[in-house]
């Protein structure tokens, strides 16, 4: 049992969740497709948040030319490369399942304002700015390796 803990632990991003249930969000999810890498966002309300640890998941939902589609993310899943808050939702549940049932403007949930909220937000963009950053320099390591194996090439 404790095997499975230490792996789990390690599977673990830091600082994943910065958002909470009622947060308007955009997920940057990857997709693989054959050979080739892209990457979808994903705008939608976050409906709830469940489990705990390295299995936490979260579901959101976003009206699709008139259907709700709902997907659900695993939070420390190395394909969900970063989650940005668009609008901080007030709500009062920890699983705003009702929000199905709802049509038009009723399906609205309040936005939160004030130091918190802002806070919220700002920390959301900072973890969103630190994930793109990462992103870069792995990009440029894999550039400066494949530059380096072409050189290597070269030189035979």
């Amino acid at each position: 049992m404790d095997l499975i803990k230490t792996i789990e632990e390690q599977q673990k991003k830091e600082n994943a969740l910065t958002f909470q249930v009622g947060d308007t969000v955009k997920v940057h999810f990857e997709i693989i497709e054959g050979k080739t890498k892209r990457i979808q966002i994903y705008e939608g309300l976050v409906l709830c948040i469940k489990n705990s640890g390295a299995r936490k998941t979260f579901t959101v939902r976003k009206e699709s030319y008139g259907v709700g589609v709902e997907r659900v993310f695993p939070v420390n899943s190395p394909r969900v490369l970063k989650v940005e808050i668009v609008r901080p939702g007030k709500v009062r549940r920890s699983k705003i399942y009702y929000v199905r049932e709802k049509v038009g403007k009723a399906a609205k949930i309040k936005e939160l304002i004030g130091p918190k909220a802002n806070a919220r937000v700002a920390a959301s963009r900072a973890a969103a700015k630190a994930a793109d950053q990462q992103e870069a320099n792995l990009k440029s390591e894999i550039k400066d390796e494949l530059a380096a194996a072409e050189a290597a090439k070269k030189a035979k």
